[in-house]
């Protein structure tokens, strides 16, 4: 009787640690950036400071995956990028050193709500 216990308690833990281990590899977080432009600069100059920053070599960092960039007119640039947790400093560090002086910055956690609201609308159809 003690075997069977034991032996349950080894798989019961084993299965726990693998689907531990495999939460922390896909631990990943997007965030939405609002990059707005200074509204006291005009195109060239924001250029001339991001080229000076090193914009494009250093934003985003090589750890996000960009799910969107777009130009939000009269505002400036909306990115969401998708990072792994552990990331989010490096990230933090590419937009102190290469956007700040052409843009100021607001930061959102962000998740993707479309899978849900395919999956209710695909429960009304039915």
């Amino acid at each position: 009787m003690n075997y069977r216990l034991i032996t349950s308690f080894i798989i019961f833990f084993a299965f726990h640690q693998l689907h531990a281990q495999e939460q922390v590899k896909n631990d990943s977080i997007m965030i939405t950036i609002f990059l707005k432009h200074h509204q006291d600069k005009n195109i060239d100059e924001l250029i001339e400071i991001r080229e000076r920053n090193g914009f494009t070599e250093n934003f985003p960092p090589a750890s996000a995956r960009v799910m969107s960039w777009y130009v939000m007119m009269g505002i400036g640039q909306v990115v969401t990028v998708k990072i792994p947790a552990s990331e989010l400093r490096n990230l933090n560090i590419s937009v102190e050193r290469s956007v700040w002086g052409a843009f100021s910055t607001e930061f959102y956690p962000t998740y993707d709500l479309y899978p849900t609201v395919l999956e209710n609308k695909a429960k009304l159809e039915k």
